[in-house]
């Protein structure tokens, strides 16, 4: 068994600034990169809102430079997934994919969340190479400014998002597979009476056409059975997201979609020693910044613990 005093799941901004700050803390973390290392954007083309790029930077290139930083510390990156935990005593066991154990004295927990898609092989390979689709319109919605757009969902996301959009285009197609909107009432209200956004009902999204970037979407009518097709140059894709966290069900407090729960104002779950950042505990924000900033409010926080315990 392989004792260390930190372990970090996952190697997304949240995963690496956590690793940044505990290294050079002399914490010298472990961390884990999971099936994708560097997270959500590694498939994400051009990132311009994080600060410090001014000309914008690719999602995988950045990613690299959190790897090469967190490295440059001390950070030991492995590439390689957790598979099984133990928080029933005060030292944390842990396994990974090829059967190693490891006695941790202190977790933090970056292990993301996954956006769901429609599940069509065009949506895929365009959201894969930059071609147009998305599932965060506040992330690359810019791109989009002055163009006609759709986006698919019924909830408040959706609602939030398809907003945000029309404040950057002209039109916004938002198509609800259902007859009626999930989101909050206030939500509802804002979607229903901008002008900008014209809702389609029981329409679902079949195909979207265009290589290399979108140009229209195939869509269906799921009460007449009528196809249709829009004229778009972007899909944002709005349907939720699912949390990373299946791994610690039975352990870990989390909501009833499974979003880890910390305590208000820090990154303790309610295992002690065992800490939670990024996406796997943020279902508001999603955003890389944001990530990286509660990353760095678990790495403290697991310092504080290690020291208070005599560790370091």
């Amino acid at each position: 068994m392989e004792k260390i005093k930190c372990l970090i799941i996952g190697s997304g901004p949240a995963g690496y600034t956590a690793a940044i700050y505990a290294a050079r803390a002399g914490v010298e973390p472990v961390l884990y990169t999971g099936s994708t290392p560097g997270g959500q954007l590694t498939i994400t083309t051009d990132v311009e809102n994080y600060p410090g790029y001014p000309d914008g930077i690719m999602g995988p290139e950045m990613m690299e430079d959190f790897r090469k930083q967190a490295e440059r510390f001390g950070t030991d990156v492995r590439y390689e997934m957790i598979e099984k935990v133990d928080f029933t005593g005060p030292k944390h066991k842990l396994w990974t994919e090829s059967g190693h154990e490891i006695e941790a004295d202190s977790v933090i927990i970056s292990t993301g969340a996954s956006a769901k898609w429609l599940g069509l092989e065009s949506e895929q390979k365009l959201a894969t190479t930059g071609g147009g689709v998305s599932a965060c319109a506040v992330c690359d919605g810019f791109f989009f400014r002055g163009m006609e757009v759709a986006i698919v969902g019924g909830g408040d996301t959706a609602a939030e998002e398809a907003t945000y959009l029309a404040k950057l285009c002209p039109k916004v197609h938002m198509l609800v597979r259902r007859d009626e909107l999930r989101a909050s009432k206030i939500m509802q209200e804002r979607v229903l009476n901008n002008e900008k956004i014209q809702v389609h009902w029981n329409t679902e999204v079949t195909d979207v056409i265009g290589d290399p970037v979108v140009e229209a979407i195939k869509v269906v009518n799921n009460k007449t059975g009528e196809h249709t097709e829009i004229a778009i140059k972007g899909l944002f894709v709005a349907i939720g997201h699912q949390p990373n966290t299946k791994l610690f069900e039975g352990w870990l407090d989390m909501d009833e979609t499974g979003y880890l729960i910390t305590k208000p104002g820090t990154a303790k779950t309610n295992i002690e020693g065992v800490f939670a950042s990024g996406d796997a505990q943020d279902k508001v924000y999603r955003q890389a910044i944001t990530a990286a900033g509660t990353g760095c409010m678990a790495a403290l926080d697991a310092e504080r613990y290690l020291t208070e315990k005599g560790i370091i």
